[in-house]
């Protein structure tokens, strides 16, 4: 008898033969790293379901360069502010902005993020504080910035997070930590803001094809060290982070707050901990490994 071979999921579909094309109608979504990545395909995919956008980021060439390739796709309005959620100041006149512009703001995406893989022996004090800053503290600023106007829509946060720190992720320590702040950030939000009618909740992507940081991991040579199980059978779409936004933004997601939407295929249930990297190599020959992955 021949072995059963493995069924993979399907590609992710479009959202739109899944979500009504006026979804959004009316709507405005603040997209902090709404510019780049995954970020920027969940804002084109609202924008498809009639939301106009503001999309915020450090680099104004850059992001505008963004904002007219949205608008382009969409036929939507697409602001570019610049600004940096580290600094407060710049992220409530972002908000303002938005504002004054567009007269609202429904929706907000908590996506702006910074990742490297380092081991915590190689960890500066400097970037493990740079990466908190921006995730945790960049997510606290942004929420401060916009909430006055949320409450006002009755809107919804969506943060994005990660999986890394369900288990012990090697060289992802800052990353972690700082993934788990916004987690316990959410939380709050959702409880504190739920009698002011906003909801919030977060998305926890899986192995993403088409990143930067599953590109970088892409450099190990040798293909069993970067396999990853993934129960459905294939690598996550951008789509897919998409659509699981699309929801829980949502009326479908009207009764849906203060959760954590894991997006993975899966992966968190066959996940060592280790990711792509073999344990506990990985930890005892980190100079091999480095000159696999030339950007560690």
């Amino acid at each position: 008898m021949s072995s059963p071979k493995q069924v993979n999921a399907p590609n992710a579909p479009s959202s739109l033969d899944i979500f009504s094309p006026n979804l959004f109608k009316g709507k405005v979504v603040f997209a902090t790293g709404g510019g780049s990545g995954i970020g920027k395909h969940v804002v084109e995919t609202m924008m498809r379901h009639g939301v106009d956008a503001v999309i915020i980021g450090r680099k104004t060439d850059r992001l505008t360069q963004a904002a007219n390739e949205l608008e382009a796709a969409t036929g939507r309005k697409c602001i570019p502010a610049t600004a940096d959620v580290r600094d407060p100041k710049s992220i409530q006149a972002a908000a303002k902005l938005a504002v004054d512009k567009l007269g609202r703001i429904d929706f907000v995406i908590c996506g702006a993020a910074g990742n490297f893989l380092a081991p915590l022996s190689h960890l500066s004090e400097n970037a493990f504080k740079t990466v908190m800053e921006i995730d945790t503290l960049g997510t606290f600023n942004t929420f401060k910035a916009t909430i006055p106007y949320v409450r006002q829509t009755h809107g919804a946060y969506i943060h994005f997070s990660a999986t890394l720190h369900y288990q012990g992720s090697v060289y992802q320590a800052h990353v972690s930590a700082a993934k788990a702040g916004v987690d316990a950030l959410s939380n709050v939000i959702a409880i504190e803001e739920g009698p002011y009618g906003v909801r919030s909740n977060v998305i926890a992507p899986g192995p993403i094809g088409g990143t930067p940081g599953m590109d970088r991991l892409s450099s190990l040579d040798d293909p069993s060290a970067r396999k990853i199980r993934i129960p459905l059978g294939r690598m996550g779409e951008k789509a897919d982070i998409a659509n699981a936004a699309v929801f829980l933004f949502s009326n479908g997601a009207a009764h849906v707050t203060g959760q954590i939407l894991v997006v993975d295929g899966g992966a968190q249930h066959t996940y060592s901990g280790m990711g792509v990297f073999p344990y506990p190599e990985s930890v005892l020959e980190f100079e091999k490994i480095k000159k696999l992955v030339p950007r560690l």
